[in-house]
């Protein structure tokens, strides 16, 4: 039985959804990162025995992906480093670690998409450090769960579709890449599901063997495939504007990003689907229940 959830990153955009998701199901405690700071090894470690948690649900991460560049230490610290110790506690207590990784810790260069077994091959710093990070979280021995997902946007914080609508509202024309593909995922998608998983965790027993059976990693992301400039154009034709700006496109090169990204970012999202019967709607479903919520809050 999971009496008590802590969430570190609530204040991010899947941490905001997940404390919201997993109400009922725990009781959550998602103190803020003034609190309980990932760069703190010592602090992570007492505050974990401090809650004393029956699951761990870490969506707090470093996620400034061109900033890592300059900034790599930081970046392996919260990514790399802070996964292994919330890890070291799951084991140590007995609890189960729910983590989130991402579709960068691949290259990119096979066309179709990518399995939990494909060879990783970071292409940054940002990349390598979460990959970093899963592999703490395997060797820790800790029943987990490691859920991999791309293109993460939502309502809050700093995202692609937040930066397009700003943009789309003040310039008459976007220059967005169009040579980069993936699956756009709403943050609410990804804590929802996440909150089933933990869901059938509970109904599965009282104890970890269940969550010990199905540990591992798992992809999680939207159905479907796009460019950042489909979905910079879709976001732009279900934005109610009094001008409309033209969306144009341009190749990776043409934007020249510190960080380099993937060509492909599409994940295979079948042993999510095999293990716990759960699939995520596509990438336009996905972003048309995003902006109703928004349109509603604007008409509220």
């Amino acid at each position: 039985m999971i009496k008590k959830i802590l969430i570190t990153g609530a204040g991010g955009q899947v941490g905001w959804e997940l404390a919201r998701s997993l109400q009922g199901l725990g009781e959550v405690v998602a103190p803020s990162r003034k609190i309980l700071d990932l760069r703190d090894a010592a602090r992570i470690r007492e505050v974990v025995r401090e809650v004393s948690p029956d699951l761990i649900v870490n969506a707090a991460a470093y996620t400034a992906v061109d900033q890592a560049e300059q900034e790599t230490e930081l970046a392996m610290a919260i990514n790399g480093e802070a996964p292994g110790v919330l890890a070291g506690e799951a084991a140590r207590r007995g609890a189960v670690l729910v983590h989130y990784s991402t579709d960068y810790v691949f290259d990119g260069a096979q066309r179709e998409p990518y399995t939990e077994a494909a060879q990783p091959n970071p292409l940054n710093v940002y990349g390598r450090s979460k990959l970093a990070g899963e592999q703490a979280i395997a060797a820790s021995g800790a029943a987990h769960v490691i859920l991999r997902t791309s293109w993460v946007y939502g309502l809050r914080g700093r995202n692609f579709l937040l930066s397009i609508m700003r943009a789309a509202r003040s310039q008459a024309e976007l220059r967005v890449v169009s040579d980069q593909y993936g699956a756009p995922t709403w943050c609410r998608t990804v804590a929802e599901l996440s909150a089933h998983i933990v869901a059938q965790g509970i109904a599965g027993g009282t104890g970890p063997d269940w969550w010990h059976a199905r540990s591992g990693i798992y992809h999680l992301s939207a159905q479907g495939r796009a460019t950042w400039h489909d979905f910079a154009q879709l976001i732009v034709n279900r934005m109610d504007l009094a001008a409309r700006p033209q969306v144009l496109p341009i190749s990776a090169q043409e934007h020249a990003a510190a960080a380099e990204r993937p060509i492909n970012s599409l994940l295979d999202n079948g042993k999510l689907a095999e293990t716990f019967g759960l699939r995520a709607p596509s990438w336009q479903a996905g972003l048309g229940l995003c902006l109703g919520i928004e349109l509603t809050r604007q008409l509220a």
